[in-house]
């Protein structure tokens, strides 16, 4: 029964949550991302070595594997809207449920805070684990900018998150002092790592106008990601709050109450 209380919760919190983020992202950055784009035919790259994309078989024939294995993308317009909003209604179902289970565990360590307290402070350590420590070492690209491997950066990002996440867990689950000091030592690791990124300007390609233009595109966007993000936690955790105390909150205070509470007293026996 609690597992399903979590999925209709969550569902009924990522319907709301989500659509409020694939209206702003078309309002914040869908137009920054746009407006680099127009720059990308402008960049001067290397020549990249040929790929054998083209073959022949035995039969003498050759074809291309390249133009013809081109991966679907929805059509511009309401299609591309419709699926851009199922990717974010996706995106909130599972933070949702993140969220949620949290606060659940939360309140099986003996947690008493109220139910929207607790998800505004579960919801800002999920900001601090899935945007803001990472993006300190990785801010958010526009279209057109040269980086580091992507195998490379995506490492330091499940490192810097996974630190973030470690460091949230030692502050709420530890009991010693010295949880501020292992909190400190996981959100620093990262950084001691230090994070990949070319040598070179990232915008080295281009020149004149274009590259001051992208330059000023870069910082907006970094800006208008991190208010995004922020929006998007600030309120997975204002809808989620009432949801987990309407749906999921009883059934688990229930579920923790010891036996003999539950049982009652028995009646005494007639003399």
């Amino acid at each position: 029964m609690i597992f399903r209380r979590l999925i209709w919760a969550a569902l009924a919190v990522a319907l709301l949550v989500g659509s409020l983020q694939s209206g702003l992202q078309q309002l914040q950055t869908v137009p920054i991302i746009l407006a680099a784009e127009v720059f990308e035919s402008q960049k001067a790259e290397a020549p990249q070595p040929a790929m054998a994309a083209t073959h022949d078989h035995a039969d003498g024939t050759a074809h291309d594997h390249g133009d013809t294995a081109e991966a679907w993308a929805p059509a511009d317009g309401a299609e591309r809207l419709f699926w851009s909003w199922v990717a974010h209604l996706l995106h909130a179902f599972s933070m949702a449920l993140l969220l949620l289970a949290v606060m659940g565990l939360c309140l099986w360590r003996g947690a008493t805070q109220r139910s929207v307290p607790l998800a505004l402070w579960t919801a800002a350590a999920g900001w601090l684990v899935f945007h803001l420590w990472p993006s300190l070492g990785l801010p958010a690209e526009i279209p057109g900018m040269d980086a580091a491997r992507l195998g490379s950066r995506q490492g330091w990002w499940l490192l810097a998150a996974g630190s973030a996440a470690l460091a949230c867990a030692s502050v709420a689950g530890l009991r010693s002092p010295l949880r501020w000091a292992a909190a400190l030592a996981w959100l620093a690791l990262p950084f001691v790592v230090g994070a990949p990124h070319i040598a070179a300007d990232p915008l080295a390609g281009f020149t004149g106008e274009a590259q001051a233009t992208l330059r000023r595109l870069g910082g907006d966007f970094v800006w208008a990601t991190t208010w995004l993000s922020l929006g998007f936690w600030a309120s997975l955790g204002a809808v989620g709050g009432p949801a987990f105390g309407r749906w999921l909150r009883p059934a688990l205070e229930h579920a923790l109450k010891p036996a003999d509470a539950t049982a009652g007293t028995p009646a005494k026996a007639a003399p």
